[in-house]
């Protein structure tokens, strides 16, 4: 066994236990980091398959900005884990069986029928001066240009449907008129008062 399978095999195996104690661990912000954790060996498996690129943006975007707005709201919000826990032996059951049906479709969709190892070849070195990066910005602006730009035009309409659901008038709250402010005249609000001067005694 090689170095590099030693070292694909510790990370899976950490992926693995870290994902399994997600779901397991009581406390939930242990939960997050213990996500966290599956984060950097997933980007670790990455610099194995030499992207670098997505390495990179996994840990960036979902380990320096998702995860620190799942630690920030989980411990704002004092969650009272003890409500949650009332329900687990409950639907353990319902919960195992759909991890039983989840492992059962991937197994059959990509099982040894499928992507062993025998049947995959090895994929080809790249050379050193390769930029995976380049690479892949140049598939998505040439070749996956027009389904790059629906999804960034699906996302948008998203985010504006979000704030239009959740956006709330409240009556006696003070808004802000900017065409009133914009149209607004120096004799409207500006009064001159002429006043005689008084001596003081």
């Amino acid at each position: 066994m090689s170095f590099e399978q030693i070292v694909f095999y510790f990370f899976s195996a950490v992926v693995v236990l870290s994902a399994g104690a997600v779901i397991t661990v009581r406390n939930p912000i242990h939960a997050a980091l213990f996500l966290v954790l599956a984060f950097f060996s997933s980007a670790a498996l990455w610099l194995l398959l030499e992207a670098e690129f997505l390495a990179i943006a996994l840990v960036l975007v979902y380990v320096g900005a998702v995860m620190v707005l799942f630690l920030f709201v989980v411990m704002m919000l004092d969650i009272n884990t003890a409500v949650l826990r009332e329900g687990f032996a409950r639907f353990l059951p319902v919960g195992a069986l759909v991890a039983l049906g989840t492992i059962v479709v991937m197994t059959m969709a990509v099982g040894g029928d499928y992507f062993g190892l025998d049947k995959v070849a090895a994929p080809a070195r790249m050379a050193a001066d390769v930029s995976n990066t380049r690479m892949l910005g140049e598939q998505l602006y040439t070749v996956y240009v027009y389904p790059f730009e629906i999804a960034s035009v699906i996302l948008l309409v998203a985010i504006v449907a979000a704030i239009a659901l959740t956006l709330r008038r409240r009556p006696g709250t003070r808004y802000q008129k900017v065409e009133e402010q914009v149209a607004v005249r120096r004799e409207d609000r500006v009064r001159m008062v002429q006043m005689e001067a008084e001596e003081r005694k």
